[in-house]
Parts: structure tokens; sequence; C-alpha cells
């Protein structure tokens, strides 16, 4: 249908990516490294690095504006069986894991203003925004424009109050005490777990007016943007609260004790009420993309039938969206969505790094594509290789997690087998370049 413009496909992007990371982080960064300094250049590193991806994932989703975007680069270029792994993994844990946990953090910062059971409000919370999605596109996708702008409005002034911080509380910049690149490397993960969710635009890249222009200016001025308002966010939290007041702080009321340090006790509700709006936003560009990979996955015949299903008049995946809501339900109600997701960022980035490989498959296959990758090979083969080691360092620090996540993708296979036996071997849907 391609009805969704460059802002809306950036206001997925951006909306998806700034949930409560930004405001859980920042605490255990100034427990964990040695310098101010160092913890606003941990959140730039994470930028970047997040932003190599961006562009090698930009010509993949030109070349490819299909939905399930991340599965349909992986199917293509290696098979539909690593493309059916990434979706299974993904609807397993990575996204609905993702919608859970953040639907519980935003009825935990409900639960002050509403009397009702954090988990009770979490379902909720996902049922509401289900059948949102499920009426029209537009209506997903004007939400998630509307809280994307409450969303920077808040952190914004945030930022503007730090201004009148102490800007002594930005020093030392750096730090030679033994073990530091450990830790830095330590905090890296954490920060890109906060920046998670950049790739969610190619999921609904089938959807975008004018994918050519479109997908590469959400992508890689998302992202970028994304950066800058985490690094000044860090800022001002250190101008207000200095290290040492981060350090203490509980981990969710870092935002909170800065804004309480300059505007009292309203200042702090009011931050209170954009950590809702953020989360929120954050919570409805995963339930509105999801669902898309879930749905190209069926209309190749690697996935239950009726996914691949849209609304005969509305045309949003109506079975996928409620099939991912059932199961982030149950994921929120369970409590175990923290401990499942831990085991998938391994998982995670081994896909993001053999999804940029497949930009070297395709250059080797069909030769230069019509919009191609910046700075081609450096910026794919260094995000490959950062990638990597990020699995690698994963894998030595967190073993069991690690292999936990490879054995949930592996159980995939059986699956894998029963799709592959039971549809497509009587359809001729899957394209003739997976086989």
């Amino acid at each position: 249908m391609r009805k969704l413009s460059t802002w809306d496909a950036t206001a997925v992007l951006m909306g998806t990516i700034i949930g409560s990371g930004i405001f859980l982080v920042p605490a255990a960064l100034a427990r964990d490294l040695p310098a101010p300094g160092l913890i606003v250049l941990v959140w730039v590193a994470g930028g970047l690095l997040s932003l190599l991806g961006a562009l090698t994932f930009a010509e993949l989703a030109v070349e490819r504006p299909s939905a399930g975007g991340q599965y349909v680069y992986l199917r293509d270029a290696y098979g539909p069986m690593w493309g059916f792994l990434f979706g299974w993994v993904t609807f397993l844990v990575i996204q609905t894991g993702s919608i859970a946990a953040v639907s519980v953090g935003f009825s935990q910062y409900l639960a002050a203003f509403v009397p009702l059971p954090p988990q009770l409000m979490a379902v909720l919370s996902i049922a509401f925004l289900t059948a949102v999605n499920c009426r029209s596109l537009g209506a997903g996708s004007g939400l998630q424009n509307l809280f994307t702008v409450l969303k920077l409005a808040a952190i914004g002034v945030l930022i503007l109050v730090g201004l009148k911080g102490d800007w002594h509380n930005l020093l030392p910049l750096t730090s030679n005490q033994p073990g530091v690149y450990a830790a830095f490397g330590v905090a890296l993960v954490g920060v890109l777990w906060a920046y998670d969710g950049w790739n969610s635009v190619g999921y609904v890249a089938e959807e975008i007016a004018d994918p050519v222009r479109s997908l590469p200016k959400a992508l890689v001025g998302g992202v970028a943007a994304v950066t800058v308002v985490y690094a000044l966010t860090t800022v001002a939290c250190l101008l207000l609260l200095g290290q040492e007041g981060m350090a203490t702080a509980p981990q969710d009321r870092v935002a909170s004790l800065a804004a309480l340090q300059v505007a009292g006790e309203w200042g702090a509700r009011l931050m209170a009420v954009g950590i809702l709006v953020s989360t929120f936003g954050c919570l409805n560009g995963m339930i509105l993309a999801g669902p898309w990979v879930y749905f190209a996955m069926a209309r190749d015949g690697l996935f239950f039938r009726q996914l691949a299903e849209k609304h005969p008049t509305r045309g949003t995946p109506v079975f996928s969206l409620v099939c991912q809501g059932v199961w982030a339900s149950m994921l929120a109600l369970s409590g175990r969505y923290d401990q499942l997701f831990t085991y998938v960022i391994f998982v995670s980035w081994m896909f993001y790094a053999m999804t940029a490989g497949a930009l070297f498959v395709f250059r080797k296959r069909y030769g230069k594509p019509t919009y191609q990758t910046w700075g081609y090979p450096v910026t794919p083969a260094l995000f490959i290789v950062l990638a990597l080691g990020l699995v690698a360092n994963t894998l030595w620090t967190q073993p069991k997690p690690s292999l936990c996540g490879l054995a949930l993708t592996l159980a995939g296979l059986p699956f894998y087998a029963y799709f592959r036996r039971t549809y497509t071997s009587a359809s001729s849907s899957v394209p003739s370049n997976c086989d």
C-alpha cells in the first residue's frame, strides 16, 4: 500500500530506539566508568557503531524494499533457513521479549499515577496498541509520529535545563586507571542495548511510499539524530548531578533527579510523564514493526499461513499483530522476559554481522546497485569486525546466556523443516532465489 512518508519511517526508527534505555543505562555507566568524559564517549561510540550498521543496511533496504527487512536480506543471501532462524528468534524472544520488557517498564512508571498491578497494565498496554495497529497502518504510524515528537520535546527540555548545571562536572575527560578499556567494552554492551531497534524500519519497507529516498534518510538520519540526543542527555545529567550523583541514584531515577535538582517536585513529576511518553512510543514502534517479519515468513510458506493475511480493507497484518501481542503478553506475565532477552544478545549481533556480510554477497552476485553504501567496502567490513568482536566478547564474558541463545535459535530447525515440508512443497510462493 506504500503509505508511509520519510518522516513516518524516521519516526518508526527513532521512536523504537528511544525508550527506557537512555533513562536506565546512565546510572550503570556512572558506576562502571572512571571518568565523566568516558560516559559521554561511550554513547558516541555506540552511536557510531550503530551508524555503521545503518549505512550498511541502507543499501540492502533500498535494493530489497520488502516486508520483513533483515529476514529478506538473510533469506536472499544465504537461503531460506537463515532467514527463518532470524525470524524464529525474533518472534520467540527478540521482538516479543523487548515488547514485554518495555511494557512492564512503562507500567511501573504508570503505577505512580494509576493504582493497578504493573503486569496487568503491561498486558492492557500491549492489547491497546495492538488494537490501534490492527485498525490501520495510518493509525499506528500517526500515533508513532505524535509520541516521537512528544518524547523528543521532553528530552529537549531536560537538555536545556541541564545547561544550568556545573560544567566542571564533565571533568576529567578520561582516565588512566587499570582496566579502563575492559570497563569501556562492558559499558558499550549496555549502550548498544539502548540503541537497539535501528534495523526496525526495514521491517516496514514494503509500506514506505518512496523507499529509494526515504529508507537511507530514515536509517542514517534517524540513527545520527538519536546519537546526538543520547550524548546531550547524558551531558545534561552530568551537569546537574555529577558522576557521583548519577552513580548513587536509583537506576530508573537519574532523569527525574536531574529535573528535581532544577524544578523541584513538579519537575520530577513532569520528567516521569516524559519517561512514560518515551516508553509508550517505543512500545508502539515495536508493535508496529515486528509483525511484518512474521508476515513475510508466512508469505514465503515458512510460518503459519494465517500470519500472511492482511485485512481486506485496512491492509494490516492482523493475525501477525495478534499472535505477537498474545506471546508478548505471556512473557510479560511470566516475568522471565529479562532472562530470555539476555540469551539472544549474542545471537542478535551474530545476525547483524551476517546481514552486513550479505552486502558483499549481493555485490558479487549482482554488481553495483543503484544506491551504494557510503564508504564501501570499508563501512560494512568495519561493522562486521566490530560486531564479531562484540559477539566474541559476549561469548567470553557470558558463555551460558550466549550458548542458551544459540540453543534457542537452533531449536527452530525442526520447525523450519516442518514448514518447508508442509507449506512450500505445495506452493510456489517462495522466491526462486531462495532455493
